[in-house]
């Protein structure tokens, strides 16, 4: 299959540091090609996923920066590019509404945020056309009125991920500064459990940047240590030298990457009941699941004694790069089958790809890059032929 993977504009694939959504897209797409499919990649200008690559903007928008406008001008590019695909997998917001002007495309969207507030209007607006992803049953399980294509837990590549011993001694947060994902509560814990406590969290919007100053940075000091956004090698040996990730999650996280690197990595993950960590954490076997700050100090002194290997053995059964691809072009091969039984008696219009983008307007320029030999994991992909087109 030829598969269009179409990114949001806001974080380059793969992400530098933090950014969970781009590290999925960069392993699924990797993945793909692994599995002998044939993927085009459109993200922005400053991604180095090595495959077959479009974007409108040379370097990615920022978090929090931008909005809809600058998403759809990402969408409005891409579709004029990808639309010759077999499949379209869509991750930003706009894109499955933009895409009633390509009645005859296949595309299938993954919603990484709740399926609750204003993205539970979008989504249950948009699902009779382009069918929805969930990233975890609990996910799915509040997915009221959306048609979902299936659940497709994320997966890692493992051959990325070394195996640590858990020497350093100390409990690891990894994550965003946010008191959803309890950072307070993580420095809490580990003090009342005498663990030391390292944390490699992004901080760089005004919203983190206030929770760390008024409630976190005043419980930092002695064996509490805030060592800032990590990411790559850096990453990788902080959590495999953790005694376990401390994960206090205090929201329905439909997903949450960090636990299933750490279990990669061999670390135990201690983390509370909500959303989808009790689909990832086997209790008392590859980490604690605890409801309350005493239950967690309790697991925090017991995660040293569970066994690493067995941490290692989940994440290969379970969370797979290869069992995530799989799951995927399952599903593409569905919305494949239905969009082409939707054609049947549909009159022959013009191809999507020469669809004007608006009355009198031109097509949005677009660069592109293709003929990416497979690279090694840590290595930029090299360029081949940089075309514009037009």
């Amino acid at each position: 299959m030829r598969i269009a993977i179409v990114a949001p504009p806001w974080v380059p694939v793969p992400p530098p540091a933090y950014g969970g959504t781009e590290a999925v897209l960069d392993t699924l797409a990797r993945g793909l090609v692994d599995a002998g499919h044939e993927v085009l990649l459109f993200a922005t200008g400053d991604s180095t996923c090595p495959v077959e690559r479009a974007w409108v903007y040379d370097e990615a928008v920022g978090v929090g920066v931008g909005g809809a406008a600058e998403e759809l001008h990402q969408v409005i590019a891409a579709y004029d590019v990808v639309a010759d695909a077999d499949v379209v997998h869509d991750h930003t917001l706009t894109g499955p509404l933009y895409v009633e002007r390509f009645p005859e495309l296949p595309v299938v969207t993954t919603n990484h945020g709740p399926f609750t507030g204003v993205l539970g209007s979008l989504y249950r607006a948009v699902s009779t056309r382009v069918p929805v992803i969930a990233i975890s049953h609990h996910h799915a399980s509040t997915a009221d009125g959306v048609e979902l294509a299936g659940v497709v837990h994320h997966g890692i590549d493992l051959k990325r991920v070394p195996v640590g011993d858990g020497s350093g001694g100390y409990a690891l947060f990894l994550g965003r500064m946010s008191p959803d994902k309890g950072v307070d509560t993580a420095v809490r814990v580990a003090r009342r459990a005498g663990v030391p406590l390292r944390i490699a969290a992004k901080c760089a919007e005004p919203a983190e940047l206030a929770y760390f100053r008024e409630r976190v940075e005043p419980l930092l000091g002695g064996d509490i240590e805030y060592v800032g956004e990590v990411g790559g090698a850096e990453k990788l040996a902080l959590v495999g030298e953790a005694t376990c990730l401390l994960n206090p999650i205090a929201w329905p996280e439909p997903f949450g990457m960090v636990m299933i690197e750490a279990l990669a990595a061999g670390t135990p993950v201690v983390t509370t009941p909500w959303g989808a960590a009790p689909e990832l954490v086997a209790d008392g076997v590859t980490g604690f699941v605890r409801a309350d700050e005493a239950g967690l100090v309790a697991a925090l002194g017991a995660a040293a004694d569970l066994d690493r290997s067995a941490c290692r053995a989940a994440a290969e059964e379970r969370f797979s790069a290869e069992r995530m691809v799989a799951d995927h072009v399952a599903i593409y091969e569905a919305v494949r089958t239905q969009r082409a039984a939707s054609r049947v008696a549909r009159p022959q219009r013009v191809p999507a790809a020469s669809t004007p983008t608006g009355a009198g307007s031109r097509p949005v320029p677009v660069t592109r890059l293709t003929g990416v030999e497979p690279v090694e994991a840590d290595e930029p992909a090299p360029v081949v032929t940089l075309a514009r087109g037009a």
